[in-house]
């Protein structure tokens, strides 16, 4: 039984991780660099139940071409780690928009964010739940 709730909670984790992962603080002017680059921070996870949890996230962003960025981030909880990508392409001087994707759970779902110097606030949501992170270099 305790397994099996184990389980349970690390799926949910993972879906609400995989659709979520920088969001909010608005800061200066955004970097030469803009996107590109590794970043790190934390933030907090929805669950479809309404239930929150902390999270920390790295992520690095390479840029594709023209406006175009792939991300790779790795996100952990206290009862999970997970691994998801994005593509996002930008939309005006410091905004970034895509989906992301999580592979392990079939996750997928929207991604916003915003950079202005070193810090990069992101918002997520897709599979029920949805999640916002402050991430800096």
């Amino acid at each position: 039984m305790m397994n099996l709730q184990f389980s349970r909670k690390i799926g949910r984790t993972a879906a609400v991780l995989g659709i979520v992962f920088a969001g909010g603080l608005a800061v200066p002017v955004a970097r030469a660099d803009g996107l590109a680059g590794s970043w790190g921070g934390g933030g907090q996870l929805v669950f479809p139940s309404g239930e929150k949890e902390r999270a920390r996230c790295r992520a690095s962003f390479r840029q594709k071409g023209g406006n175009s960025y792939t991300m790779s981030a790795v996100c952990a909880t206290a009862s999970a780690r997970v691994q998801q990508t994005a593509e996002v392409t930008r939309v005006t001087s410091t905004v970034y928009r895509g989906e992301f994707f999580n592979q392990e759970h079939g996750i997928s779902g929207s991604i916003r964010i915003t950079v202005r110097g070193d810090r990069l606030n992101a918002s997520l949501s897709g599979g029920g739940g949805s999640a916002v992170f402050s991430l800096s270099r």
